[in-house]
């Protein structure tokens, strides 16, 4: 089968394929610190993320001849790494989901004020995203800094597509007060 994606670390991917481990410590320095942060984005707790990123690493070595080439070895690898956070996420957490409501999505005006405010403080953000829920936080991360669609996240989290466009946009409403509340010089632990 030819791929049908041209893969830059071609060498070290078949290296990895007959177990060479100078050719797995390669990909690792390759690939770890971006499965790190996405793990961390997810599960919040840097403990977890590193042991998630691993045992992803392992899982991707132990299974890499499923690896077809229809996306880049990185995307693939990350697939990996977000279906793991989540199922720790789950078995650590207990995820509880909330009910489907269909909810109005926001207007163009909302979404650009969203994105201006978004841009203003980096280290305010983080914080904030950091404070929502599991449930907003993963959905936030999956769609906005991971680059997922709703029907991906809907997919991965094994929800409906609805149900993922509501937490989305009550994470955003969420994240907009809590920067909103920072803006005017509250303190963010009183807030629910």
């Amino acid at each position: 089968m030819e791929p049908t994606v041209k893969n830059i670390h071609e060498d070290l991917i078949r290296g990895c394929r007959v177990n060479d481990r100078k050719a797995q410590v390669q990909v690792y320095k390759l690939y770890y610190k971006a499965m790190y942060n996405t793990a961390l984005r997810i599960l919040n707790d840097t403990a977890e993320a590193e042991d998630v990123m691993q045992e992803a690493f392992l899982e991707a070595f132990k299974n890499i001849d499923t690896y077809r080439e229809e996306s880049s070895f990185g995307a693939w690898l990350k697939r990996i790494v977000i279906n793991k956070s989540i199922d720790e996420l789950r078995k650590a957490k207990d995820l509880v989901y909330l009910d489907e409501v269909e909810i109005e999505i926001a207007d163009k005006a909302d979404e650009e004020d969203f994105i201006r405010v978004l841009s203003t403080k980096v280290e305010e953000i983080r914080k904030a995203i950091h404070r929502l829920p599991d449930s907003y936080r993963v959905i936030l991360s999956l769609y906005l800094l991971e680059g997922y669609d709703h029907e991906e996240i809907a997919q991965i989290l094994d929800i409906s597509y609805n149900l993922s466009r509501t937490r989305y946009s009550r994470a955003r409403r969420k994240l907009l007060d809590y920067l909103g509340a920072v803006e005017n010089g509250q303190n963010m632990s009183n807030m629910n």
